[in-house]
């Protein structure tokens, strides 16, 4: 279950579909009784906790719904990638039933002396733009032929080479299904893509802590 710091105050916690009902249960035990409004759990000493839908699951209004909702089956596509090596996924519930992964060289970033700046930022921008043609080919032949079945895009790494990869004109319909959360993975390989499957199905938790 991973946990992050979030914006505003509070943490974000991350829990698998499964274990949604044990947390409920643990939540109440550390906070006390709660009261539901929506999504959002309030607490007998001041806690809250609002449960968001995780990727590519059906809207819910009630807790209830949203765990019905997360623990149906679906299937997601996953898009990790970071200066040059890219993994990409096909997750049918908590299974990786299709992936590729791959590096490309990019070149960091200069030492001193050497070549010219320029010369050396032009070298740089091509081997980036190579790498993320080839990301692009390997997401066009893994996922655009699941785009009709695929309920959410999930991607991860560094947001600017995810972004140079989607930006392929023929991913398009993919991009359409990108969710808003970019995972905070390492350097993508196939332990990393699979371990990004439990992350792309858990369902995200706001908590705060009473004052």
């Amino acid at each position: 279950m991973g946990e992050r710091a979030a914006a505003g105050g509070g943490k974000w916690v991350d829990v698998p579909p499964e274990r949604l009902a044990r947390w409920l249960e643990n939540f109440a035990t550390r906070h006390g009784a709660y009261t539901e409004e929506g999504l959002t759990l309030i607490a007998a000493d001041g806690a809250s906790a609002t449960l968001q839908p995780p990727p590519g699951a059906g809207p819910a209004t009630t807790v209830a719904e949203l765990i019905s909702e997360a623990r149906a089956p679906r299937r997601l596509g996953l898009l990790l990638a970071r200066k040059g090596a890219v993994a990409v996924g096909v997750a049918d519930g908590p299974e990786l039933i299709a992936s590729k992964v791959d590096t490309h060289y990019v070149q960091g970033r200069t030492a001193a002396g050497g070549w010219s700046q320029q010369r050396f930022a032009r070298r740089r921008d091509n081997q980036a733009k190579a790498a993320a043609a080839d990301g692009a080919g390997i997401v066009g032949r893994i996922l655009l032929p699941e785009v009709r079945v695929i309920a959410a895009l999930v991607t991860g790494g560094d947001r600017t080479a995810v972004d140079a990869i989607l930006a392929a004109p023929q991913l398009a319909p993919l991009a359409a299904l990108r969710t808003g959360r970019l995972l905070d993975v390492p350097e993508p390989r196939h332990a990393v893509l699979v371990t990004a499957v439990a992350a792309a199905r858990a369902v995200p938790i706001l908590i705060r802590e009473p004052a």
